[in-house]
């Protein structure tokens, strides 16, 4: 639904992200029923009514339960008030997806990934790089104006998934001895790029390139450029490819 756009295909995220509602409290039946269908509970809100909310995890997506007076049924869905106003919007986003977001984020944080543009920048943008990705390329030039002014530091995270030598060619730049130097060179040549396949790639390197990419299918990204970024509100977003230049404004800032 468009209330959960900005976390788009997200929430593949493993199910280990969030800790469910303990249980020394039981759940009362219904809610153990849902439960019981593979949905994770991980915490309960009010609602009016007499109604308890609870908010759960299901296949990746937020889903807020509604136990009645009685304690014998359960309603799906999303509650409204007499002026129309959502009231399960906000449960969801801080049960559910605010923290899935932050674990992300520090999932990415934590990656092997080369800086490109200051470590004072007030924006951060992660992007899965594969070294043989024309789209990759064609951002990199996208993002010039507002990495060279100092404003935005893309993070590559160097994966290795088109071409036979891509993983070689990651390789090649994580165990250069500037490797945003290398990186810079090789985006910045585009088509005429020299960077050369490492041929005996380091075991710890490919065990980094592994786990890159391990995240990025987890992230639920599936091409490259794959690019998450915060928007001014703090929400996390995705966008998957190039994105058009008038996107541009919304994942890089103001120039």
């Amino acid at each position: 639904m468009m209330r959960h756009k900005y976390l788009f295909l997200l929430f593949t995220l493993a199910s280990s992200l969030l800790v469910p509602v303990t249980q020394a409290e039981e759940l009362p039946a219904p809610i153990k029923a849902i439960e019981a269908r593979g949905a994770t509970i991980v915490g309960e809100f009010t609602a009016p009514g007499g109604l308890r909310g609870y908010a759960a995890r299901y296949s990746g997506q937020g889903l807020a339960l509604y136990l009645t007076a009685d304690g014998q049924h359960v309603l799906i869905g999303t509650l409204f008030d007499a002026q129309g106003q959502d009231l399960t919007s906000a449960p969801l986003n801080r049960l559910v997806y605010e923290p899935m977001a932050k674990e992300m984020w520090a999932r990415m944080e934590g990656s092997t990934w080369i800086a490109d543009g200051s470590k004072n920048a007030t924006r951060i943008v992660y992007l899965f790089d594969d070294p043989n990705c024309p789209y990759c390329n064609a951002f990199w030039h996208q993002a010039r104006p507002w990495v060279e002014s100092g404003k935005v530091q893309l993070r590559h995270i160097m994966v290795g998934l088109l071409s036979p030598d891509s993983v070689g060619k990651a390789a090649a730049l994580l165990t250069a001895k500037q490797p945003e130097v290398a990186l810079k060179e090789h985006e910045a040549a585009g088509n005429d790029s020299k960077l050369r396949a490492l041929q005996n790639i380091p075991a710890d390197i490919q065990k980094k390139l592994d786990a890159n990419l391990a995240l990025m299918s987890e992230l639920g990204a599936v091409a490259t450029p794959a690019i998450f970024y915060r928007d001014d509100s703090g929400r996390l977003k995705m966008q998957q490819g190039l994105p058009p230049a008038q996107g541009l404004v919304d994942i890089m800032g103001p120039r």
